[in-house]
């Protein structure tokens, strides 16, 4: 897991979606950002290829910040920054 720093927070919370399909991980990833501080970071994972697309148009309406999007382990990794 990469280190805390201003360009790679560490998770303040690891949601697992692997094995769930559309609009699960995008369901779950809404209802877990209210669970961490504004600022505070949410790592989901997930291996749902519609995730890809499902959490960044998520994240741009809601206006929480997409850290990072990583593809590894047949999934996604996604960072997301709790904006409000």
């Amino acid at each position: 897991m990469p280190e805390k720093t201003k360009t790679s927070p560490g998770p303040a919370k690891i949601l697992d979606c692997r094995g769930l399909y559309c609009p699960e991980p995008v369901f779950r990833t809404s209802e877990e950002i209210s669970s961490v501080a504004v600022g505070d970071v949410l790592e989901v994972l997930a291996d749902d290829p519609a995730s890809e697309s499902d959490i960044t148009s998520w994240a741009k309406h809601t206006g929480h910040e997409l850290l990072s999007i990583e593809k590894r382990d047949g999934g996604f990794r996604f960072l997301i920054r709790r904006t409000a």
